[in-house]
């Protein structure tokens, strides 16, 4: 298997760059594409994204990286607190995943404090904006480095 990353994001993510942008800035999920892809290339690293606003649909492409991807990073959105099925399908395709989330989740609403996946999650970035999409593929480096050592 190369070394591949599965880039989700989740419910209202494709309205970056103008939900919000007081919370979470100007650039679009595009650009996070774009610039995650580039970063990827530049570590040797295949990155493929995903986006939807459907639980399901997220389901089925975690489900479709068994045996594909070797990591996932992915930013859950709102699913972060509601969802036990994407809980289940992440720690069922057996795939480490890094959850980030561009704001500080616990700066806000009391109900954004509580994910359902934090804990099977290898690591858990928040507050730091776009940039921890970077700062997720670095780590994702690292350890697949580590890995082969």
């Amino acid at each position: 298997m190369d070394r591949t990353v599965l880039l989700i994001n989740g419910p209202n993510l494709n309205l970056l760059g103008t939900r919000e942008p007081h919370i979470y800035g100007s650039t679009t999920l595009s650009d996070v594409e774009s610039n995650t892809k580039s970063q990827g290339e530049g570590l040797g690293i295949t990155v493929q994204s995903f986006q939807s606003n459907h639980e399901g649909a997220i389901i089925d492409r975690i489900h479709e990286a068994r045996g594909n991807v070797e990591y996932i990073i992915i930013n859950p959105g709102g699913l972060t607190h509601t969802s036990v099925a994407l809980r289940d399908a992440l720690a069922g395709v057996a795939i480490p995943f890094i959850e980030v989330h561009i704001s500080n989740v616990h700066a806000r609403e009391e109900f954004r404090h509580k994910s359902f996946l934090s804990d099977k999650a290898v690591a858990v970035i928040c507050g730091l904006g776009v940039f921890g999409y970077s700062a997720a593929l670095q780590f994702v480096d690292q350890q697949l480095k580590a890995s082969k050592t």
